[in-house]
């Protein structure tokens, strides 16, 4: 007669249960694996694929053995829900300096009332945004961004525990987050300032010209140049602009380990 075991049966639910939630939290925030293009069950499934590979590998001593549905597990449910968002938080704020040098670069060429509505985000956004956008997505994918997402959820199970959160898990976590946004800015001015820059010069040249001849009409003639001039400039530095979003990708995965371990990472941002 086969017996069944509640007590074995409660330890392996916790062994999944707890993991999971850390990582539909990271699945829910982060970049790419959040956006509303991407359907809820496919979400789902990642989720589900990703704890059945996980899981197997963490050690047992690292997940307590508590009841999920009882008062505790719920609660170490949450703090993993959390953990996993603030994880995928940290990777945000790091590709939103792609938004950012977007955004100054359509001011600069003139397109900053060009803006469309976006099913994915749900908002209004600008054209030049959500061209570079498209291209760091892309990029992302190309480099492999989506397996070292797998990587350094893989590496936080061991930095921090779930059976030791408390100690591993404090106010240095989230002064790291506060952090990023300084950094996020930093890397969105250092993507295109190039960009900016030739245009700026552009615009003070155009300036001059209408100074030296009144007559010419700067509206008609202005807007043309700096648009044309913008996609030109945009086509030339693409070269220089792969490399440096490559950058921007291995600081996203930095910020992750950092806010997982601030004590030991560190999140470089010069290149």
């Amino acid at each position: 007669m086969i017996e069944f075991d509640l007590s074995l049966f409660q330890r392996w639910l916790s062994l999944f249960a707890f993991p999971l939630s850390r990582i539909f939290g990271f699945v829910a925030s982060a970049p790419i694996w959040a956006t509303g293009g991407l359907p809820k069950q496919i979400r789902l499934m990642l989720g589900l694929s990703m704890v059945l590979c996980l899981a197997p590998v963490i050690p047992e001593t690292q997940i307590p053995n508590i009841n999920p549905a009882s008062g505790h597990g719920l609660e170490i449910l949450a703090t993993q829900m959390l953990v996993g968002i603030c994880m995928g938080l940290s990777a945000r704020i790091i590709f939103a300096a792609v938004d950012v040098a977007g955004e100054y670069i359509g001011y600069q060429m003139g397109l900053g009332f060009a803006t469309f509505y976006d099913p994915i985000d749900s908002a209004q956004t600008p054209v030049m945004a959500e061209l570079l956008t498209l291209i760091g997505i892309l990029l992302f994918l190309a480099f492999n961004g989506h397996l070292m997402y797998v990587l350094t959820l893989s590496k936080s199970f061991t930095i921090i525990p779930v059976s030791d959160f408390a100690n591993t898990f404090g106010v240095k976590n989230f002064a790291h987050l506060a952090n990023l946004g300084s950094i996020m800015f930093s890397l969105g001015l250092s993507l295109c300032m190039p960009v900016v820059i030739t245009l700026l010069v552009f615009n003070v040249a155009l300036g001059v010209l209408t100074r030296a001849s009144p007559q010419l009409n700067i509206f008609a003639l202005g807007f043309p140049i700096t648009l044309l001039g913008g996609f030109i400039l945009m086509w030339f530095s693409m070269h220089t602009m792969m490399p440096f979003m490559e950058h921007i990708f291995s600081v996203l995965v930095d910020s992750i380990l950092a806010f997982i371990n601030p004590n030991v990472v560190t999140v470089p941002v010069a290149k």
